[in-house]
């Protein structure tokens, strides 16, 4: 198959193809970062590491306001101004809060109960590597159209670090975004793509009840909080399910629950903790008002007082599909397009659904499991580990994805 075919452009004029040496210096990074995580708003060494490489590129990053996370312009002439809109591409740099246990592992975590199991440390790689290339094609002459790298913090913390990279003007110029997230089931080599959402909205809830507390042998004359909570944990999901439409797949897990300390004494105080996931970004809009009215309805009837903290998360991510098919193009330019397969939409949220609300753009799944490997290493495990060919992959389909725009 031709990449004429494919990109209308000859494969042999594509620039952006990764050098061995180039490989090889990116996956010596990817471990460093593995081996030296960081959680969010705490990624003061992985934010120095990437300065100083895009610094020795000659480029001119800048860190965020907020201390962690950077941003970095490559193509954009003197003054800052451009009248073409820049395409950015989006990393998130931090870690977990999980240890990691790959036992035979030379590059696992050095840093007791945090890990990469996420794959950020791939997302931050890859967005590294298309700036060096990129880099390196500017100094040419070679770049169609500025670029901008956002290298941004605290993914996993609610709502997340993308809201800090937008309020710091991470978005000032930008006229579409692209980002990857790892994906263990997708091997590598191959990305996962569709329009629409590709993720789902993710919030997450405390409820805390009260009562009056009393003798196991009198529950007529107190409130039976232990049942009150029992309750709420199995009715409340299902009157959530219930009051919006299906398809909108709106669904609330528990993932905590407490009460009580001895077994004949009615206890004064429960509390609940869980998640609130959703499909559709109408439904996830309406959400908070619908779970607040059926834990409200449920304690009532048992006589308990309830007390709801509902933290707003983040929206679904909602590809583009100007986007996406960018994304699709780019990747089949590079290798084919047996190279892209449909993906599901995924109950996990992502906060760069953030970046969405403002300019169009799409994320794509990552292929990062090893040929040959039957049981694929889950997310947020913490033996996950990926095939480090998708950092090349995630490279060349992204400089790829940055000539096809100027063309679009």
């Amino acid at each position: 198959m031709s990449l004429e075919s494919e990109a209308g452009l000859p494969g042999d004029v594509l620039p952006g193809v990764l050098s061995e040496s180039l490989h090889a210096e990116l996956v010596a990074f990817r471990r460093d970062l593995h081996m030296h995580p960081e959680l969010g708003n705490q990624e003061f060494r992985t934010t120095a590491a990437i300065k100083e490489r895009l610094e020795r590129a000659g480029l001119r990053p800048r860190v965020l306001s907020s201390g962690t996370g950077l941003v970095c312009d490559i193509g954009l002439p003197e003054g800052g101004r451009t009248a073409v809109p820049l395409l950015a591409l989006r990393a998130d740099i931090d870690a977990l809060p999980i240890p990691d246990t790959k036992s035979d592992c030379p590059y696992r975590s050095t840093v007791p109960d945090r890990a990469h199991a996420c794959g950020h440390d791939v997302h931050t790689t890859v967005v590294l590597g298309t700036g060096l290339v990129l880099a390196d094609l500017h100094a040419k002459g070679l770049l169609p159209r500025p670029v901008r790298l956002i290298f941004q913090p605290a993914e996993e913390v609610l709502p997340g670090g993308a809201l800090v990279a937008i309020e710091d003007g991470a978005l000032h110029g930008v006229g579409r975004i692209l980002a990857v997230h790892c994906d263990p089931k997708v091997e590598a080599g191959r990305i996962g793509l569709r329009h629409g959402p590709i993720t789902s909205a993710c919030d997450r809830l405390e409820v805390t009840l009260d009562g009056p507390g009393g003798h196991t042998a009198r529950p007529h004359l107190t409130t039976d909080l232990v049942t009150a909570a029992a309750r709420v944990a199995v009715d409340v999901p299902a009157l959530v399910a219930r009051r919006v439409d299906t398809r909108a797949g709106l669904a609330l897990t528990w993932g905590r629950i407490e009460s009580g300390h001895a077994p004949n004494v009615i206890p004064q105080h429960a509390e609940l903790s869980g998640t609130v996931r959703c499909l559709d970004l109408e439904a996830w809009r309406e959400a908070p008002d619908i779970v607040h009215a059926a834990i409200d309805e449920v304690a009532t009837l048992h006589r308990a007082k309830s007390e709801i903290t509902y933290v707003r998360g983040v929206p679904p991510v909602v590809n583009d599909k100007e986007s996406a098919d960018l994304l699709r193009r780019a990747m089949a330019a590079r290798r084919g397009r047996d190279s892209v397969e449909s993906t599901e939409q995924s109950l996990g949220g992502e906060d760069f659904s953030w970046y969405l609300e403002h300019v169009p753009g799409a994320m794509a799944r990552l292929g990062v499991r090893r040929p040959g490997e039957r049981v694929a290493r889950d997310l947020h495990q913490g033996d996950f580990d990926a095939d480090e060919y998708a950092i090349t992959v995630g490279v060349e389909m992204f400089t790829a994805a940055a000539f096809l725009e100027s063309e679009s």
